[in-house]
């Protein structure tokens, strides 16, 4: 009779772990992909603070890919090595007023190009190999170059020599390899200019987009941020314009190289982006002893597994935009490249982002990650002007 009753409690508990798995498994979204535009192959930044270079480059990438149907893979170290230099040339004649960090933007890679060319990966010293290691590894590196930066830049001599960009060089050619005057690729011979300009774009048609209001709309500004240290220009629109012009990119078959925070809990290390709504979350969880700003981070996040699809989300507005990003609760922390658009069971929509930490997540390198995301967190994107709706390109006079 024991036996009999052991049994009969086992298979209760099997059946309720079933269902509770089902569940749990009904809370997961399933995409269903509405457009998909082609990429290269997922990198790893690895040990590197260079999303902006990965993100960036995999961008032209799409955008050579598009105009001439040919697959490149351009050399990131090459961007860090002309980029370093340059920042650290401004660092210096500002007496060290300037950030200097691994840092960067989508304009640094694009204005790089313009000045320097570009080349492709196979032309120079792949990321890490220089130190030994398989992938990009900045540890060292950066432990060596700052202080020798700051060292110029805040030095109490009246008057400083050029040699200091010799020294400079030597530190970014022994870590990043050096850059090639010229070079072979498929069998012809190239400089980085010759090569940026034989690839098939107009690197004049590349504009930044950001929406803020302490700046009036449809005009550009330099978004105020420590990585924007060039202070290049962003168009400025309002928050809805922005979200257009990325959907109608994605449906003119251009992609977008996004930068923005990805702080927000509802951005996990497993492919999602969602901008939780944590009041409305923490009445779903039925638990009136945690609530959600007192929880443990592990506890969040065990919460939002929970919910899945269920979880609501807040509707981003203009005016929170503005207040996160004066209040410094909006950053600039992370480049990625925006190249879909897909649903989930309950119709939610995503974009369909590349990140560049490998084949990591549930998506093998892909992150999806709601609309209303995207037009909360935003700092900026770089995106073909021919991929702005006319009626907003007139507006902003391109």
């Amino acid at each position: 009779m024991k036996k009999i009753l052991s049994l009969a409690l086992l298979a209760v508990l099997c059946a309720s772990g079933i269902q509770a798995q089902e569940e749990q498994s009904n809370k997961k979204p399933v995409f269903t992909i509405v457009k998909e535009l082609p990429v290269t192959s997922v990198k790893n930044q690895n040990r590197s603070g260079t999303c902006w270079a990965y993100s960036t480059l995999s961008f032209f990438e799409s955008e050579i890919l598009k105009a001439t149907g040919k697959t490149y893979d351009l050399a990131e170290m090459y961007v860090c090595n002309k980029d370093y230099m340059e920042r650290a040339d401004v660092t210096v004649r500002m007496h060290g007023d300037c950030d200097f960090s691994q840092g960067g933007s989508a304009g640094d890679v694009l204005i790089t190009i313009k000045n320097h060319g570009i080349i492709p990966e196979d032309a120079m010293a792949k990321p890490g190999t220089m130190i030994g290691d398989t992938l990009a590894n900045f540890n060292e590196f950066f432990s060596v170059m700052t202080p020798y930066v700051k060292a110029i830049a805040t030095s109490k001599s009246k008057t400083i020599s050029p040699q200091w960009k010799s020294g400079l060089q030597g530190i970014l050619d022994a870590y990043l390899g050096k850059t090639p005057e010229t070079f072979t690729y498929e069998g012809k011979q190239y400089t980085p200019q010759t090569f940026a300009a034989s690839l098939g774009i107009d690197w004049n048609d590349y504009v930044s987009i950001t929406s803020y209001t302490h700046h009036p709309f449809y005009t550009s500004f330099a978004v105020e941020v420590q990585d924007n240290w060039r202070w290049d220009h962003s168009y400025n629109v309002p928050m809805d314009e922005m979200m257009q012009i990325i959907d109608n990119a994605l449906d003119k078959g251009y992609t977008v190289a996004w930068g923005g925070d990805v702080s927000d809990e509802g951005f996990t290390r497993q492919g999602l982006g969602v901008l939780y709504n944590t009041k409305t979350a923490d009445g779903l969880s039925g638990s009136d002893q945690a609530k959600w700003l007192n929880m443990k981070p592990a506890e969040r996040a065990h919460l939002i597994d929970s919910l899945g699809i269920a979880a609501p989300e807040i509707v981003p507005t203009q005016e929170q935009r503005q207040k996160d990003f004066d209040s410094w609760e909006l950053t600039d922390d992370h480049g990625m490249h925006i190249y879909g658009l897909a649903k989930d069971q309950n119709g939610r929509e995503y974009y369909m982002v590349k990140n560049s930490w490998g084949p990591t997540g549930e998506y093998k390198g892909t992150w999806y990650m709601t609309k209303a995301f995207i037009a909360a967190r935003t700092m900026d994107f770089l995106v073909n002007k021919n991929a702005i709706p006319k009626e907003i390109r007139k507006k902003l006079g391109i």
